[in-house]
């Protein structure tokens, strides 16, 4: 996987599709259910407590309707339940049933595997400075105005560029 760009978005993609592809390979191979990426997302979110389906679609920016879909194919196979909210009964939320905790306990391991993995492929100093940057705080997400003159969408009518 070698993508050449000199945007730095295409290479963190390329990247987390690197470690999303590699984990589920392995988790497969193990004979855990194959997951979609978009099913991979949902279970890291609700890994990271993120386990309202709301707050998994707006994090995701899907529509609460696909975030809901993704869930129930999941509790189908048996990887996650939903229960009554603690703090709100009228919401329910997303957990890992004891197989989605074993399934993460595995999926934990294999991370730990391929990090080492990418030590090797890359240098442990390389792999520690990516984690450094990452797991800094970026502060909010920036909003960048172009002005009328960088920007090209004043070349299409209005009523295109809402669909």
């Amino acid at each position: 996987m070698i993508f050449k760009s000199d945007y730095l978005i295409v290479p963190l993609l390329a990247g987390f599709e690197w470690f999303d592809e590699s984990l589920q390979m392995s988790l497969r191979e193990a004979g855990w259910p194959h997951l979609t990426r978009p099913e991979s997302m949902v279970m890291m979110h609700v890994q990271m407590d993120v386990n309202r389906p709301a707050d998994i679609a707006r994090s995701l920016r899907l529509t609460r309707q696909a975030v809901h879909s993704t869930i129930n194919s999941l509790v189908e196979r048996g990887v996650f339940e939903l229960v009554d909210d603690p703090t709100d009964g009228r919401i329910r939320i997303v957990q890992l049933t004891p197989m989605g905790k074993a399934m993460r306990q595995d999926a934990r391991k294999i991370v730990e595997h391929l990090s080492q993995e990418l030590s090797r492929r890359i240098g442990a100093r390389r792999v520690k400075a990516l984690h450094e940057a990452f797991a800094g705080d970026w502060g909010p997400p920036v909003l960048h105005a172009l002005s009328e003159a960088e920007s090209g969408v004043s070349a299409f009518p209005a009523a295109m560029r809402q669909k």
